[in-house]
């Protein structure tokens, strides 16, 4: 019995979309490159429950015939290409002919599409690769695809889709790599509804900051090289904007998005000594090469791309780079915030000149004359250095001296130690001195001996040690004495867990306390990261901060923690808490609030190199050892190290 058969091309087509259709961003890509591919000057994307429901592409490109419509949803049935040499000569962004059969196969379709020249146009119906219907319609120009009930027939496909806030994150990155290649196509996105954001046509400046904010757009430095071998132009960001998690990294070759790490590694480069280690550049790098110098027939996502001297292109790159940023650091560009200026009016010739302004000075002033104050201090104690029995007469008077003040006698030092000298009414001199002068320091005579504590006499007895709780080390580490030997605890972590466990427990309780802002700040995200703003702001809130969405990416900031640093930026500490949220692939939940309070505590914290005083440690460590948890922060590090006196003796 032969065991080998041709499999059905249904299941056929379900086995090369799971390279093709991963999640209902893949298809978002494919439909919006099709469009581009069809001279789309203007692109609709309608989406519910993050595609799981609803995806609907409306374009007003060429549209297709009754034949080719019906065609299209065939394996490897293309317009782009006719022979294999055509593979060296692509300029469309689709070639394989397996997206349209790929979607279909995995959902339920539904096609209206009509070209110019036509008067009616066609529909077809599709579930599951079986045509339901073909029909002639009235519609518009061009083509409006909808894709319902994603992988309705792999449920184990759909069962392993993220939360909505992740795959609505993921489509709207994927529009953003077809809408940063192509500025001149229009483009709009609208999910349960709501208009998430509107792209107009227009310049690849424009576009970076239609896409992003206009921060983006004041930190972009241009590049711009062409030669034989490859085209580069785009922009590079300024070095200050560089980032730890989250760049903006764009990588396009003939207006197709790609991943290039030895390409990266050369933009590397020019940031090498210019941004800290952990950080990474902002850059929006668009090349032109010959299509026959590229290989993108590698994997059906087309995002790995072949090319032909990659050293040589790697040169150029990395020269080019260097160059713009040596303009920007030989002529930086000043950028005025204009917010917060002053109104200044016009200049009107008729309006009276301004007075002059008068300086007044004393011509008497000599800043090398020693002052009666001083000068008597002075003759203060010479008189207390000449007297042996230790007694001090007036001050001296004169035209400008102080009033005489009568000084009992000085106690030695000795008998001040040993609390002997004076009685329970007399006040000490110190004490008295400071009524006559605050601001001097305190004085130590010439003529006194210093006493070595190890050779002195027998009979006085030692000055008593001033006893302090706890000892801070190079404004990091915090010692402690212990029965058993000593701690050091590392502060910055101890502050963290300390703030932590406060933070953490306010998004737990769902209580928050915040301080109203007297005048709101306006914060600007990204449109791929309004979905995940929207699913951290209650969070956000139990932490203490309140925003109120403006629409388009916009939130103000009308209240924020009381305990908040005012020199923290909010702007960086929420891209980092965005940056959080993203990573976190189960969307809303315990773990992200968890992260999000570690962010906030983390940066809230006691810095290294911050001084304390014996109060403020006594208060970090007792409030330390309150919590339950004290050897660890929550981002697993340790916090103290405990040594025994065994272990101390063994140094010694």
């Amino acid at each position: 019995m032969d065991l080998i058969h041709l499999l059905p091309d249904s299941v056929a087509n379900q086995i090369a979309a799971g390279e093709v259709v991963q999640r209902p961003a893949s298809v978002i890509k494919e439909l919006l490159e099709n469009s581009v591919d069809a001279k789309a000057t203007d692109i609709q994307v309608f989406i519910r429950e993050a595609g799981r429901e609803l995806i609907q592409v409306i374009d007003n490109g060429m549209g297709m015939s009754h034949t080719d419509a019906r065609m299209a949803f065939e394996r490897h049935a293309t317009s782009k290409i006719k022979q294999a040499a055509d593979l060296f000569s692509l300029h469309t962004m689709g070639f394989r002919g397996e997206a349209l059969p790929s979607i279909v196969a995995v959902s339920e379709l539904e096609m209206r599409t009509r070209r110019a020249e036509d008067e009616t146009g066609v529909h077809l119906s599709f579930s599951g690769s079986v045509l339901q219907r073909q029909e002639a319609v009235v519609c518009q120009k061009g083509t409006n695809i909808e894709v319902r009930n994603l992988f309705f027939n792999v449920p184990a496909r759909r069962k392993f889709l993220k939360s909505n806030q992740t795959e609505l994150s993921n489509i709207i990155t994927e529009l953003q790599h077809v809408a940063l290649a192509n500025p001149q196509v229009a483009f709009s996105i609208t999910h349960n509804d709501t208009l998430l954001f509107k792209l107009d046509a227009g310049s690849l400046k424009q576009r970076i900051v239609q896409v992003f904010s206009k921060q983006v757009g004041q930190q972009l430095i241009p590049v711009n090289v062409e030669n034989d071998l490859i085209s580069i132009n785009g922009f590079v960001c300024q070095p200050e904007s560089a980032r730890k998690k989250g760049a903006l990294q764009y990588f396009f070759v003939n207006d197709r998005y790609m991943r290039h790490p030895y390409f990266h590694k050369a933009v590397m480069e020019c940031y090498k000594d210019l941004i800290a280690d952990g950080e990474q550049p902002n850059y929006f790098i668009y090349m032109k090469v010959d299509p026959a110098s590229i290989d993108v027939n590698i994997h059906p996502t087309k995002t790995e791309i072949k090319f032909e001297n990659e050293a040589a292109r790697w040169h150029i790159l990395m020269a080019t780079i260097r160059e713009a940023m040596g303009k920007y650091n030989a002529v930086p560009a000043i950028d005025f915030d204009q917010a917060d200026a002053p109104d200044i009016a016009a200049f009107d010739p008729s309006a009276p000149m301004p007075h002059e302004p008068k300086v007044s000075f004393n011509n008497d002033y000599n800043p090398f004359k020693k002052s009666p104050v001083m000068s008597n201090w002075t003759s203060l104690y010479e008189d207390f250095s000449n007297s042996r029995d230790g007694s001090v007469g007036h001050l001296p008077e004169s035209q400008n001296a102080m009033p005489s003040v009568h000084v009992e006698t000085i106690p030695s030092r000795m008998d001040m130690g040993n609390g002997t000298a004076g009685n329970d009414d007399t006040e000490p001199l110190p004490s008295r001195m400071s009524t006559i002068l605050d601001d001097v320091p305190d004085y130590v005579p010439p003529t006194t001996q210093l006493v070595d504590p190890l050779h002195q006499a027998p009979s006085v007895e030692p000055h008593k040690s001033v006893y302090r709780k706890y000892l801070q080390v190079s404004s990091r580490y915090i010692v402690a004495s212990t029965r058993q030997g000593m701690v050091l605890i590392d502060q910055h972590r101890a502050h963290m867990t300390v703030l932590f466990d406060r933070y953490y427990q306010q998004i737990r309780q769902r209580q928050g306390i915040s301080q109203q802002e007297l005048f709101p700040e306006v914060i600007e995200v990204s449109k791929a990261d309004v979905p995940v703003m929207e699913s951290i702001l209650d969070d956000l809130r139990y932490l203490g901060f309140e925003l109120d969405s403006l629409g388009g990416g916009s939130y103000a900031l009308n209240g924020k923690p009381a305990s908040l640093d005012k020199s923290i930026d909010f702007n960086v500490l929420l891209q980092q808490m965005l940056d959080e949220a993203r990573d976190e692939v189960h969307g809303v939940g315990d773990e992200l609030g968890r992260k999000l309070a570690l962010r906030l505590s983390a940066t809230q914290a006691l810095p290294y190199g911050k001084t304390l005083s014996e109060e403020e440690m006594s208060q970090l460590i007792d409030s330390l050892y309150a919590l339950p948890d004290h050897t660890y922060a929550p981002d697993g590090h340790l916090i103290a190290v405990h040594l025994s006196v065994d272990e101390l003796d063994a140094r010694f």
